[in-house]
C-alpha cells in the first residue's frame, strides 16, 4: 500500500470511546481515559471522544454543586494533562468547568493534545434537568483552561496533502448532550461533530439517536462521532448503553458495543476531503443559498457573534501515524448496500425504469417496444425493463417487437440465449441476418473484406453495429414501434460505442444510467428472487456466465473470442474509478489509494450476494493503474457521443452523463493533465518510490 499516511488522502482516523466511570472519582477516571487514550493513540487515532462528564460521571447529580468534587475535577485534569503528555491525539473529555471567578459551573468539554488544553467547550442549552447545576455557555465563560470556542480550525498535519488529493484543514465542533438536537445549521456546521452525551438507556433509543445524526450528517454534509455514558453511571433508576458510532454524510455507519462493562469504543476513518467537496458542490444551488444564507443569519442574529469568532483562537495541527485504512472500501460503489439483504433497491431500480418508460410510451400513443437482444447483458436487463413496464401498463407482452440481428460473429450460444429468453418473456421474437446487407455495403464502398480478404477492421466492425441500429429504425417505422436502447453507463463513460449507431442511439435509453456492475447484481437478484418466473431463470444465468463481448470479429476455431474486458479492462474497475471522478472529483492518485484498498485483496471487505467465485477477482496495483489510464485517456476524450444521448431515466446519484443535467463538459477538453497524473504514479510504482 506504500509509506504514504491516510492523512495525506484526506482521512482522519476517529475514535469514540466508553470508558467505566468510577463515579465522583475524577483522579481515577483521569487514569483510566489517558490509558485508553494511549490505546487508540496505538490503534492509529487522530481524534478521540469520551462522553459526556466523563471525568466525574454523568449522574453524580447535586453532588456537582460539591466544591470538593470540583476541586478534584481540577487536580484531576492536572494529572490527565500530565499523562497525556507524549499523546499526540487530540483528546476530548467531558468535565463540570467552573468559571474563573467561580461563580459559574458549566458543562464543559476539554480539548487536550500533548498534556496541553487547547480549547474549552461548554453546553449551550442545558436541559430541564442539568439546568439544576449547569449554566449555559452564553452566561459567559471565562476559564483557566484554555480558549473557549464554538469550532476549532484542525489542520491534517505538516506533511500533507499529498498534490491534488486533500484539503489542508477542516473544522471541529463539540455538542453536549441536548445542543446536538440544534448544534447545527448547514451554513456554519463543522466538518466533523463530536457528540458527548449521557442519555440513560432505553428500548429504542441506540435506534433514534444514529438516525438523528444520520440526518445531521446527510443535511450538513458533516460526520458525527458519538459517545454515550456507559458502565459505572449510577443504576439508582436507570441503565447505561455506553452507545458509540461514527457515522458520515453518506450514512456509512460504524459502531462499538454496547453495555460493556470494561472500555469499549469504535474506531473508524473519516474522508474529510470528501465533506469538503460535498459541501462545495451542495451550495452551488441556487436555492440552498438562500436557504443556507438565510440560515446563517439567523444563527448570526442568536449567538450575536461574527463568523471568524466562531474558530477558536488557536488552530490544533494534528500529528497523523496510520497508513493504512481501517475498514474495506466497497469495490462496487454503485451496488446499493442492501444489494446483499433485502434486494428493495435493486427492485426499485427496475421499477424506476420501468415507470420511466411506460411514462414515454404513453406521452407519444403506446408504441410497441422495438429492441435488438444479442443475448449480452445490456439487451437483456433492457428487455426486462420492457416486459416490466408493459405490465404496468396491461399491455400484452406479445406486442414487445424482439430480433436477434446476428452478424459475422455472432455464435450459436448467445443466439440461443436470446431466443430462448425472448420467447419465455412472451415477446413477438425474429430473427434478421444482417451479413448478406453488411457484406454489400462493404463491398459497395471497396473495403476489402468485400474482396475476401480477413480484414477486420473498425469500419468492419462498425458497418455490422450500424445495420443493426438501421433495421430496428425503420421497423419500428414500419410497424408503429419505438427503439429502446440497450447501452449501459459504463459503456457510454468509456466511450465503447458506434457514434451515432449501435448501443449509442435509440429513440428511448433505459440503461444510460446503470453501470455494467449493478447491471450483472440486478440479474443476479432477478434470478435469486424469480422474478420474471423460473423459467427464464437458467437463460439468465447462461447469459451471465457468458464472457462480456461486442462479437463483431469473427474468431477462428481454437481461437479465445473477442473480450471487450480485454481490450479496454476490467468494468469493475473502471466502474469505480468512473464514481469517484462523478461524484467527488478526486484525484487519480486519491482513486488509485482506494482503489487498491478496494481490489488488491479478493478476501478483504464483503462481496455482494450471489457473486460467484469466479467472478470475484484481484487486482494488483500495476493493473490498478494502468487500466486506470485508460478509463480517463477514454472518459475525457469520448465526451462527444455524451454530449448526443438519447432521453432516458437515471437511476443513481452520481449516475447520470446525460448533457441535459448530468455530467457537462466539453468535447474539446483534453485528457493530458489526468493521463500525466497517471504516468507519474506508474513511474512511482515502477521505481518504488513515493512521495514522504
Amino acid at each position: 500500500m506504500g509509506s504514504t499516511r491516510i492523512a495525506q488522502y484526506g482521512f482522519i482516523r476517529a475514535c469514540a470511546l466508553s470508558i467505566p466511570i468510577a463515579l465522583a472519582d475524577p483522579v481515577e477516571n483521569a487514569r483510566r481515559i489517558a490509558h485508553a487514550a494511549a490505546d487508540a493513540r496505538q490503534q492509529g487515532a487522530d481524534i478521540i471522544l469520551t462522553p459526556q462528564l466523563s471525568l466525574t460521571g454523568a449522574s453524580c447529580a447535586d453532588l456537582f454543586t460539591q466544591a470538593h468534587l470540583l476541586e478534584a475535577t481540577n487536580r484531576a485534569v492536572v494529572e490527565l494533562l500530565h499523562a497525556t503528555a507524549d499523546n499526540p491525539a487530540l483528546l476530548v473529555v467531558g468535565a463540570p468547568v467552573v468559571s474563573e471567578s467561580s461563580t459559574r459551573v458549566f458543562n464543559g468539554a476539554l480539548a487536550v493534545q500533548s498534556g496541553e488544553v487547547k480549547a474549552v467547550f461548554a453546553q449551550a442549552r442545558p436541559s430541564a434537568v442539568e439546568a439544576r447545576w449547569f449554566a449555559p455557555a452564553s452566561a459567559g465563560l471565562q476559564t483557566q483552561w484554555g480558549p473557549v470556542a464554538q469550532q476549532l480550525r484542525v489542520n491534517l498535519g505538516h506533511d500533507t496533502p499529498l498534490p491534488g488529493t486533500a484539503v489542508d484543514a477542516f473544522t471541529l465542533g463539540v455538542s453536549v448532550g441536548e445542543d446536538f438536537e440544534s448544534a447545527c445549521v448547514p451554513a456554519t456546521a463543522p466538518t466533523v461533530v463530536l457528540h458527548m452525551a449521557a442519555a440513560p438507556a432505553q428500548v429504542g433509543r441506540i435506534k433514534t439517536v444514529e438516525l438523528d445524526a444520520a440526518a445531521l450528517a446527510r443535511r450538513c454534509n458533516c460526520a458525527v462521532v458519538h459517545a454515550n455514558a456507559g458502565f459505572g453511571e449510577s443504576a439508582n433508576d436507570a441503565a447505561w448503553s455506553g452507545h458509540t458510532f461514527v457515522i458520515d454524510h453518506a450514512g456509512t455507519v460504524k459502531r462499538g458495543a454496547t453495555y460493556a462493562q470494561e472500555t469499549a469504543g469504535v474506531c473508524a476513518d473519516i474522508d474529510v476531503q470528501a465533506l469538503a467537496i460535498e459541501r462545495r458542490i451542495g451550495v452551488t444551488e441556487p436555492l440552498k443559498l438562500a436557504q443556507h444564507a438565510e440560515e446563517a443569519l439567523s444563527l448570526e442574529s442568536e449567538h450575536q457573534t461574527k463568523e471568524d469568532e466562531l474558530v477558536g483562537t488557536e488552530a490544533i495541527t494534528l500529528s497523523p501515524v496510520a497508513t493504512s485504512l481501517l475498514d474495506p472500501i466497497a469495490r462496487f460503489p454503485y451496488t446499493p448496500a442492501d444489494a446483499d439483504g433485502s434486494g428493495a433497491d435493486l427492485r426499485e431500480i427496475y421499477e424506476l425504469q420501468a415507470a420511466a418508460l411506460a411514462s414515454r410510451m404513453r406521452a407519444i400513443g403506446d408504441p410497441k417496444p422495438v429492441i435488438g437482444i444479442s443475448g449480452g447483458l445490456d439487451s437483456t436487463q433492457a428487455l426486462l425493463v420492457i416486459a416490466r413496464a408493459m405490465d404496468l401498463m396491461g399491455r400484452g407482452r406479445e406486442e414487445i417487437l424482439t430480433f436477434t440481428l446476428p452478424g459475422f460473429a455472432t455464435t450459436d450460444h448467445t443466439k440461443n440465449n436470446a431466443r430462448d429468453l425472448c420467447v419465455a418473456l412472451g415477446t413477438t421474437f425474429e430473427e434478421l441476418d444482417i451479413r448478406p446487407t453488411a457484406t454489400q455495403m462493404l463491398q459497395a464502398m471497396g473495403h476489402p473484406f468485400g474482396r475476401g480478404e480477413e480484414v477486420y477492421d473498425v469500419t468492419f466492425e462498425n458497418v455490422q453495429a450500424g445495420l443493426r441500429t438501421d433495421f430496428l429504425f425503420r421497423i419500428a417505422n414500419a410497424r408503429g414501434g419505438l427503439v429502446i436502447g440497450t447501452g449501459d453507463l459504463s459503456e457510454l463513460a468509456l466511450g465503447w460505442c458506434t457514434f451515432g449507431v449501435g448501443d449509442h442511439m435509440s429513440a428511448y435509453s433505459v440503461n444510460g444510467g446503470l453501470p455494467k456492475t449493478l447491471m450483472q447484481h440486478l440479474i443476479r437478484y432477478t434470478i435469486r428472487t424469480s422474478m420474471f418466473g423460473t423459467e427464464v431463470n437458467q437463460t439468465l444465468q447462461s447469459i451471465l456466465d457468458t464472457e462480456i463481448t461486442p462479437e463483431l470479429i469473427p474468431t477462428k476455431p481454437g481461437a479465445k473470442a473477442q473480450s471487450t474486458q480485454g481490450s479496454i479492462g476490467p468494468y469493475a474497475l473502471h466502474d469505480f474509478t468512473l464514481y469517484y471522478t462523478l461524484r467527488y472529483g478526486f484525484s487519480p492518485r486519491k482513486v488509485a489509494f482506494l482503489a487498491r484498498h478496494a481490489w488488491e485483496d479478493i478476501e478483504r471487505g464483503s462481496w455482494p450476494e450471489g457473486t460467484g467465485e469466479r467472478d470475484r477477482s484481484a487486482y494488483s496495483e500495476e493493473q490498478i493503474l494502468h487500466w486506470m489510464r485508460v478509463f480517463y485517456r477514454r472518459f475525457i476524450n469520448n465526451q462527444f457521443k455524451r454530449s448526443t444521448l438519447p432521453n432516458g431515466p437515471s437511476a443513481l446519484a452520481f449516475g447520470s452523463v446525460s448533457p441535459r443535467g448530468g455530467w457537462l463538459m466539453p468535447s474539446d477538453a483534453r485528457a493530458h493533465a489526468w493521463v500525466a497524473e497517471m504516468d507519474a504514479l506508474i513511474a512511482e510504482q515502477t521505481t518504488g518510490r513515493r512521495p514522504a
